[in-house]
């Protein structure tokens, strides 16, 4: 391409790739997954929480939903064996709450927000404006993270208000 208002492409350079694709601002979509037993020489796990890299409605007949996590995370080896988890879209003032479980500890429930064990064991936070109970259908590799595909099996309504936005790294308000 030629002329005037051409596009340069160049090789990508994942600084860059990030500059450009962090200003993005997203709801703030938070994951809980139960622990599990230990089993076959493998440790017990404490169940996880984590602040989504990204969450989206995949398709509504029938319902799925997908979110990315860091394979190298603490929360992934907990998502990796899970059956179910669920997704909360918090409400605004629920930073406090995400930050929480944002944080790269594993007993992120030990100090994080109030929350409850819910069907299946996974924990339910409590305050948010939306939650999705959902069954794994599908883990797909993908660079250093994993597609995590999930059917929707219930919905919850925590109460009414604007979201935050996850924008540049940071919370605001919508």
């Amino acid at each position: 391409m030629d002329g005037p208002g051409a596009t340069e492409l160049r090789p990508i350079d994942t600084d860059l790739l990030d500059a450009l694709l962090h200003p993005q601002a997203a709801t703030v979509a938070v994951v809980t997954t139960p622990g599990g037993p230990a089993r076959r020489g493998r440790p017990a796990l404490p169940p996880a929480g984590f602040t989504a890299a990204s969450f989206t409605a995949v398709s509504l007949e029938p319902p799925v939903v997908s979110f990315c996590l860091a394979s190298a995370t603490v929360s992934w080896p907990a998502v990796a064996r899970a059956e179910h988890v669920a997704v909360h879209l918090f409400a605004a003032g629920q930073q406090g709450a995400a930050r929480a479980l944002a944080a790269g500890r594993p007993d992120r429930f030990a100090a994080g927000p109030g929350w409850s064990p819910g069907p299946f064991g996974v924990p339910l936070v409590d305050g948010a404006l939306a939650v999705l109970l959902c069954r794994v259908t599908h883990r797909v590799p993908a660079g250093d993270h994993a597609v995590v595909i999930a059917a929707p099996l219930a919905l919850g309504g925590g109460r009414h208000g604007a979201p935050p936005l996850r924008d540049r790294g940071a919370f605001s308000a919508a």
